[in-house]
C-alpha cells in the first residue's frame, strides 16, 4: 500500500531546470570579459616581463575554460529527462564544478613552481607597465564578480566560476602591490612573491569547493538538512508510527531530493486517507526544510517486514 508525493513537480517526473541556468547570460558576459582581459594581461606580462602578471593571465585562461565548461554543463543539464536518464543531465553541472577544482589546483601548483624558479633566476620587471595592465584586470574582475555574486549562492557550478574570478581579483591586487613596491624600492623579489601569493590564494577555496562537490557526488544529505530532525518531524505527525528507508541527496545545485517509507496506523489510513496524509507530510517538510522533490510511500504497520522478505 504505497503512494508517492512530488513536492513542487508533476508526477511525470522532475524538471531539469538547474540553479545555474538562470545565470547563463551573466556567465556569458563574464566569459567575454575574462577572454578580453586575459589577452590584455598576456601582452602586458610580455612587455613588462612580469611573472605575476603572466601568472594572473594564466589564471584568467583557466577561468575562461571554467566558465566555458560551466555554460556547456548548463546546456546539457537543461536537456529534457528521458527513460534512461530520469533526471536528465542535471549532474553535468557538478561534474563541471569538479573539473574546475582540478584546473584550479593545477594552476596553483604551476604558479608556485614558476615563482620558485624566478627566485632562482631573477628578472627585471617594468613596474609601470605592470601597474597599468593589472588595473585593467582588476576593474574587469570586479565587474565579473558583481555579475556572478547572486548566482554563486545558488549553484556550485556558478560558485566555482565565482571563486576563480575572486581569486583573479585578489591576484590583480597582489600584482598591483608588488609592482608598486618595485617602483618605489626597486626590490625585484616582490614580483615572484606576488606570484606565490596568487598561487596560495587559489588552494584553500578550491579545496572547500572540492569537498562540497564530492558531497553531491557521494549523495550526502543536502547541506543544511539534518536527517535526524527530518525523521523527528515525520514521526511527530498524528498516525505516523515509524519511518524507514529515509534518504535525501542532491542531484545538482538547487535540486535536493528526498524519499521515505512512512509507516502509518491502519486506523489513520482508513479514517483520513492517503491524500490528506500526503498533504500533511508535504506541509511538514515544506515548512521546515528546503527539499525540492519528495516521494513518500505510505505503509500500514507490518508492511516493512513483508517488503523485506521480497525486496531486500
Amino acid at each position: 500500500m504505497g503512494a508517492g508525493h512530488d513536492h513542487g513537480h508533476t508526477h511525470g517526473g522532475p524538471t531539469t531546470g538547474t540553479a545555474a541556468a538562470a545565470h547563463r547570460g551573466r556567465l556569458r558576459i563574464a566569459l567575454c570579459i575574462t577572454l578580453t582581459v586575459m589577452a590584455v594581461e598576456i601582452v602586458g606580462g610580455v612587455l613588462s616581463d612580469s611573472l605575476a602578471l603572466i601568472a594572473d593571465a594564466a589564471h584568467m585562461a583557466t577561468d575562461a575554460l571554467g566558465l566555458g565548461m560551466a555554460l556547456l554543463a548548463i546546456h546539457f543539464a537543461n536537456r529534457p529527462a528521458g527513460l534512461n536518464r530520469t533526471f536528465g543531465y542535471a549532474r553535468a553541472e557538478i561534474l563541471a564544478a569538479l573539473a574546475n577544482c582540478v584546473l584550479l589546483l593545477g594552476v596553483g601548483g604551476f604558479l608556485l613552481f614558476e615563482a620558485v624558479e624566478r627566485f632562482i633566476t631573477p628578472a627585471e620587471t617594468r613596474s609601470g607597465l605592470t601597474i597599468v595592465f593589472a588595473l585593467v584586470g582588476m576593474v574587469a574582475n570586479i565587474v565579473s564578480l558583481s555579475l556572478l555574486m547572486r548566482g554563486q549562492k545558488e549553484s556550485l557550478n556558478v560558485r566555482g566560476a565565482y571563486l576563480e574570478v575572486l581569486a583573479d581579483t585578489l591576484g590583480s591586487l597582489a600584482v598591483l602591490v608588488s609592482a608598486g613596491i618595485i617602483l618605489a624600492t626597486g626590490w625585484q623579489a616582490a614580483d615572484p612573491i606576488a606570484s606565490l601569493v596568487i598561487g596560495l590564494m587559489i588552494v584553500p577555496r578550491t579545496v572547500k569547493l572540492f569537498r562540497e562537490t564530492l558531497d553531491v557526488l557521494l549523495e550526502s544529505a543536502p547541506k543544511g538538512v539534518d536527517m535526524a530532525e527530518v525523521r523527528a518531524h515525520i514521526v511527530a505527525l498524528p498516525g505516523v508510527l515509524d519511518v524507514h528507508d529515509l534518504h535525501a541527496w542532491t542531484i545538482t545545485s538547487g535540486m535536493p531530493v528526498l524519499s521515505a517509507h512512512v509507516v502509518v496506523s491502519q486506523d489513520m489510513l482508513d479514517s483520513v486517507g492517503h491524500e490528506k496524509l500526503l498533504h500533511e507530510l508535504q506541509g511538514c517538510l515544506g515548512g521546515h526544510f528546503d527539499v525540492e522533490h519528495c516521494t513518500f510511500q505510505l505503509e500500514p504497520s507490518g508492511h516493512a517486514e513483508h517488503e523485506a522478505g521480497f525486496c531486500h
